[in-house]
């Protein structure tokens, strides 16, 4: 019989993109004389303890002490931490629907806050353990609860013996009491969750780095809202591009390499590239960049990447023949906007598709030489394996067939296997 499983995700920097404390502290101290340096103060605390430098305890208790707030603040900070979960949990809010037993939040953060942000993704109240506020009868906060365990240093790991969940526990975190959950050997696995932060000192300890819960989600086999991470999607940058443009790619998930030419051993795994105006790719690289799926080009591509071969190899190209100064914005949006919705919308060498993304639902891309009966071929094979179509939509030019198909997310993985051996196929992908 198969263990059951247990999630035991982290708070500040993990669930959310910010630590609630200091955040609190910029709340409450606004308009003391001194804020910028009792600020510091704070950061400098939090991140003592986050690397394992200066005991939990002991931060805390100084970090509390500076804040001079009250239940006024604590409201303000929730309404701010709602619109700061991380943005991939934030989509994978399904899973914790269908996991609400198993998710754990475990933090040395506090309830009062806690609570309000992870109870609306269906994580219960009675599996959030954080420390608790003392308050004065007017709302002041002046304490905390000295006897939870969290508030202690090795609190989760105290905190673990006392459930003493049976089962596979994986810990989800960014700092040093996460980890020590692995190193007292109460959870099965350690996760250094990056997306918000990379503490260095955390991740050389780790058994997996998790730029995003889709990573994590991923590499254990679970349900999630997009079926590859972008996390592993190497985006090459070659030339001397805008910091704007680099950051608009990185933001998005990709993980990203700047680079002056386009080395030889990039060319086997590169999905995306984004070149500087008067950068050229030579066509036998294009030949041997099997995993390339869009080229944004900052100026016009004619006569510098080969728009035919792109075309027969499923490369979508965006350019912008003007040089506009505005496409240093313009050029990796339509590339993100691609790899996230599939939209070729102003691409130069392939049909013009604007799409709406659908909830609840997986992409799949269909690119294919443009003769007689594909459609019916790939229809066919949906049918054969009682396939839920939510939505189709298909644009055509004279050499080639661009078809996505919406489909539930549930289905037999065979399926792509169908789908890439139908005759004429030029490449296919499941995009979320």
């Amino acid at each position: 019989m198969q263990k059951k499983a247990y999630y035991i995700i982290d708070f500040d920097s993990t669930f959310t993109q910010v630590e609630a404390l200091d955040e609190l502290a910029r709340i409450s101290l606004k308009k003391h004389p001194e804020k910028e340096s009792i600020f510091q103060k704070i950061e400098d605390y939090t991140n003592q303890a986050m690397e394992g430098k200066l005991s939990f305890s002991e931060s805390l208790a100084q970090r509390v002490k500076l804040l001079e707030a009250n239940e006024d603040h604590l409201k303000q900070l929730i309404k701010h931490l709602k619109k700061k979960v991380s943005i991939s949990f934030s989509r994978n809010a399904e899973f914790f629907k269908k996991h609400a037993d198993e998710v754990l939040i475990v933090s040395g953060g506090f309830k009062e806050f806690i609570t309000p942000v992870v109870s609306q993704y269906h994580i219960k109240k009675e599996n959030i353990y954080a420390n608790t506020f003392v308050t004065t009868g007017d709302g002041k906060i002046i304490d905390y609860d000295h006897a939870n365990p969290l508030s202690e240093e090795g609190g989760k790991v105290k905190l673990l013996q006392h459930l003493k969940l049976e089962g596979e526990l994986f810990g989800i975190g960014d700092g040093y009491s996460d980890f020590q959950l692995r190193e007292s050997g109460m959870i099965n696995k350690f996760f250094a969750f990056t997306e918000n932060i990379a503490r260095q000192t955390i991740i050389e300890k780790a058994d997996h780095i998790t730029p995003s819960f889709d990573e994590f989600l991923y590499v254990n086999n679970l349900p999630r809202a997009i079926s590859y991470p972008k996390n592993r999607i190497l985006c090459l940058v070659i030339g001397e591009v805008d910091a704007h443009s680099i950051a608009l790619l990185k933001n998005d998930g990709l993980s990203i390499r700047h680079k002056s030419s386009f080395e030889e051993k990039y060319v086997k795994d590169v999905g995306v590239i984004l070149l500087a105006d008067g950068e050229k790719i030579e066509k036998e690289q294009l030949k041997d960049a099997i995993k390339l799926k869009t080229i944004g080009y900052l100026g016009n591509s004619k006569n510098k990447v080969d728009a035919a071969l792109c075309t027969k190899m499923g490369i979508v190209i965006f350019d912008d023949v003007k040089a506009n100064p505005r496409n240093i914005d313009f050029i990796p949006k339509r590339m993100i906007d691609f790899m996230n919705t599939g939209a070729t919308y102003l691409s130069s060498n392939y049909p013009n598709l604007q799409l709406p993304k659908i909830d609840k639902s997986h992409r799949l891309i269909h690119i294919h030489k443009n003769v007689p009966g594909i459609m019916a071929q790939i229809n066919t094979v949906f049918a054969k394996h009682n396939i839920n179509i939510v939505g189709q939509f298909l644009m055509t030019n004279t050499e080639i067939g661009y078809a996505i198909t919406d489909i539930n997310t549930e289905y037999d993985k065979q399926l792509f296997k169908a789908l890439k051996k139908i005759e004429h196929t030029i490449k296919f992908r499941v995009l979320y």
